[in-house]
């Protein structure tokens, strides 16, 4: 019950397929009540059929709960609350005791995890795919880099400060930790990166193993935070809100359905096929089902290209993409993500290949 949720209700219930949400509780309501399928004088409203309320996410690992979702026959479709509420930096937990069966490849989740020694990274130079140059240590920053560290309160959170050199770099972490936004021990695992000039734009594609086929479900970008409101202001202005301790913030708001050129998807999908074709080469089932790859558009000479700077490899957080057309292109009518995992759930059921798409 959380992130994407929603979305996996009502793609499910346009196939037909019936679904259970697993709450906490106090976080239900937008499931309990707000979206709970009622009817009211004949006409029913909402998308969810049933709620589990758990007193936290991670009592999903405990037996007896379990035990009754293996009973109810699901299929369980991960997204990253499920990463971070449940598996917390511990993947293990999906091997040992996490037994409900996985849409998609339960053995490539954690590699979205940058601090990982095989990670998303690892993966987008195994596909020979353009991403920001990173720098080991703050004393080889020679450009503008951002810098990616969790988050003190929430740790399950990215923050992010820029810096030209190393001693900017100093200067902005001594203040973050100063004001107790970040540690110095997530300031160790920061990731360091080249700060890619350009729009922001996320490719959801979605991989399937039945028809071996990929596919571009949508498009979209993302709103967040304070930084929205700082690309709205002048320079001189930017800087006097930093003296204030005011820093860019690059929390999650939110998504907009963004179009691309034309002239861009067939490079789009170069990427796409790459990166599938790279994690069937590394992991054991390979990629199943929906991912995305979050890329800046670079521009040229000699040609605008995507650069990867983040990767997703499960539900994407934007309920948004079906307004972009490249589903209706593909299906002749908009499929939103939610309702494309129905739709390869149903199939591999008839087919009786459900292996291909569960872990």
């Amino acid at each position: 019950g959380s992130h994407s949720a929603l979305e996996v209700c009502y793609g499910a219930s346009q196939e037909g397929l019936s679904n259970i949400v697993i709450c906490q509780e106090g976080r239900d309501k937008i499931y309990s009540t707000y979206y709970k399928k009622q009817t009211w004088n004949g006409q029913t409203t909402g998308c969810v059929d049933e709620v589990v309320i758990l007193n936290n996410f991670a009592e999903i690992l405990q037996d007896e709960v379990q035990e009754e979702l293996l009973s109810k026959r699901v299929v369980f479709v991960p997204h990253r609350s499920f990463e971070v509420y449940v598996c917390r930096d511990d993947y293990s937990v999906l091997r040992d005791r996490f037994r409900l069966p996985i849409f998609g490849n339960r053995h490539l989740l954690e590699a979205e995890e940058r601090t990982v020694s095989y990670n998303q990274y690892t993966l987008l130079q195994k596909a020979q795919i353009k991403h920001p140059k990173q720098f080991a240590k703050p004393s080889q920053i020679d450009r503008l880099v951002i810098v990616k560290v969790n988050e003190a309160t929430r740790n399950y959170e990215r923050g992010f400060f820029f810096a030209q050199n190393k001693d900017d770099f100093m200067k902005t972490a001594d203040q973050l930790i100063a004001e107790n936004k970040i540690t110095e021990k997530a300031l160790k695992q920061a990731v360091i990166e080249e700060f890619i000039i350009g729009p922001t734009i996320n490719l959801n594609f979605f991989y399937s193993p039945i028809y071996n086929r990929l596919e571009l479900i949508g498009t979209d970008t993302r709103r967040q935070t304070n930084i929205d409101g700082y690309n709205n202001l002048t320079a001189a202005q930017q800087l006097e809100l930093q003296k204030q301790g005011i820093l860019p913030n690059f929390e999650e708001a939110g998504h907009i359905a963004a179009t691309l050129i034309e002239s861009m998807l067939d490079q789009a999908f170069e990427i796409g096929h790459s990166f599938v074709q790279a994690c069937q080469r590394e992991f054991q089932d390979g990629i199943i089902g929906p991912f995305a790859l979050q890329c800046v558009i670079k521009a040229g000479p000699p040609k605008k290209e995507f650069v990867v700077y983040d990767v997703s490899l499960r539900m994407p957080g934007s309920p948004g993409i079906k307004f972009t057309p490249y589903s209706e292109y593909f299906f002749g009518r908009p499929v939103s993500m939610g309702q494309r995992v129905a739709m390869e759930i149903k199939q591999a059921h008839k087919l009786d290949c459900l292996n291909k798409i569960l872990t």
